[in-house]
């Protein structure tokens, strides 16, 4: 009954008000837009793109890992074979060629003759007991050559060809250039002189299908690569520009003079004792 009386009366007070002009308005008090902070919109592409850096980033540093361990390792074990070994087996897989689809031999680098272990700096890299794996007196001069309007001429390093030679591929650009460098600095900090020019000399292409100081020695000479001479190390050393164009067991008179040269360089360095320096 109490209800009914209460309801009544509220009733009539709504009545009056409403006939008086007095009806109250429950409004929302406006926002000032200087004070109020702006709702943050997040785009829907936001999240794909964060997870897919997250992505690259935790493949490259997996990728750094990788080839730090990879170099590590190789400190130590002796490489089964190259990038480029596997690349030109695989291209006579292809065209159903039978095995064995290169001359290779690993030989130490106590076995390998200091004649060509010698000639290799003569002729690639005279100064590569000095640097840290990157020539720049050479780079600085090959730059100005081109700048002169000479061609642009390589100037790797001992280091930088066994970077090449033994994780990458042979065709340029960019992506392997920067590979290149990033190996390079590895090994000259994970391995000492020797190793770099022992698996060097181990991986390098004399010849089609004959990679390797111990297979190109036997190949061409008949003898192991510790009984190697100046001369015909020389040879040898003189075919890596173009390994398939000429035969040191029958030099043509342009691989003679390259051969020459990297000899009478081997002298002007002093001789085997230069070697003392690695």
């Amino acid at each position: 009954m109490a209800n009914q009386i209460e309801s009544t009366w509220m009733t009539k007070e709504a009545r009056t008000l409403v006939s008086h002009g007095l009806t109250r308005r429950c409004e929302t008090p406006a926002l000032d837009p200087a004070t109020t902070p702006a709702r943050r919109v997040t785009p829907r592409v936001r999240g794909p793109l964060r997870r897919l850096a997250r992505l690259l980033l935790t493949s490259l540093a997996g990728l750094v890992w990788i080839s730090v361990a990879l170099v590590i390792t190789l400190r130590w074990l002796d490489p089964p074979a190259s990038s480029f070994m596997l690349r030109h087996a695989y291209n006579l897989w292809r065209l159903e060629r039978a095995p064995p689809y290169y001359r290779h031999q690993w030989v130490p680098h106590e076995r390998i003759a200091p004649a060509a272990r010698l000639a290799a700096i003569a002729g690639e890299d005279q100064r590569f007991p000095n640097h840290h794996g990157f020539d720049l007196i050479e780079i600085r001069l090959a730059w100005r050559d081109h700048r002169n309007g000479a061609e642009l001429r390589g100037a790797s390093t001992i280091t930088q060809q066994t970077a090449k030679n033994l994780f990458l591929w042979p065709e340029r650009g960019w992506p392997r250039k920067l590979l290149e460098a990033w190996l390079t600095v590895l090994m000259e900090l994970a391995w000492p002189k020797e190793r770099i020019l022992e698996v060097y000399l181990n991986i390098a292409q004399f010849g089609p299908g004959t990679y390797g100081i111990g297979a190109a020695s036997e190949r061409y000479f008949g003898h192991p690569a510790s009984d190697l001479s100046l001369g015909e190390a020389a040879l040898l050393i003189a075919l890596l520009p173009a390994p398939g164009a000429h035969r040191p067991d029958q030099p043509s008179e342009r691989l003679r003079r390259r051969a020459a040269w990297i000899s009478d360089q081997a002298g002007r360095l002093g001789g085997v004792r230069y070697l003392d320096r690695l």
